[in-house]
């Protein structure tokens, strides 16, 4: 690990808590928020080792940490949306966005559609690792809730 990944781990940290409080979480929620910002841009740090690809790189990251946020939602008795989605500010594709936006305005067709289509799919990717485990965990928990009646 480098010093620049520290401090990219750090940053997203802090800046994962400064968006919780934006958010106006608090409390438990608030440190879980932003231990889970650390855990996504760590994940991704890792994963973008191994998988070449970006967008299945953040489905995969989207995918795991919103597992811990339903965990976390469990444990601390409040719905996962709050944590989840602060958990993943580290992964808002804005950098994207920009220069998508930025080719659009010097009328550079090209760009614009060629960072068009990554910045969706990457956003795509990150909608659909958040649904696919939500959607599943709201199943298995209501099995698990109606096997206990």
């Amino acid at each position: 690990m480098t010093l620049t990944n520290i401090i990219q781990l750090i940053t997203s940290l802090v800046g994962t808590l400064c968006f919780g409080i934006l958010f106006n979480i608090r409390g438990l929620k608030l440190i879980f928020s932003a231990i889970g910002g650390f855990l996504s841009w760590g994940l991704f740090l890792i994963f973008s080792m191994i998988i070449s690809s970006e967008p299945i790189n953040y489905f995969i990251v989207a995918a795991t940490v919103s597992l811990y946020s339903e965990i976390m939602a469990r444990i601390l008795k409040t719905p996962a949306a709050p944590i989840v989605t602060a958990s993943l500010i580290p992964l808002i594709p804005g950098g994207s966005l920009y220069y998508t936006m930025a080719y659009a305005f010097e009328s550079d067709l090209e760009g614009f559609l060629e960072k068009a289509v990554s910045t969706l799919k990457l956003a795509s990717a990150l909608a659909l690792g958040i649904i696919v485990v939500t959607t599943l965990s709201q199943l298995l928990f209501r099995r698990i809730k109606n096997t206990k009646k």
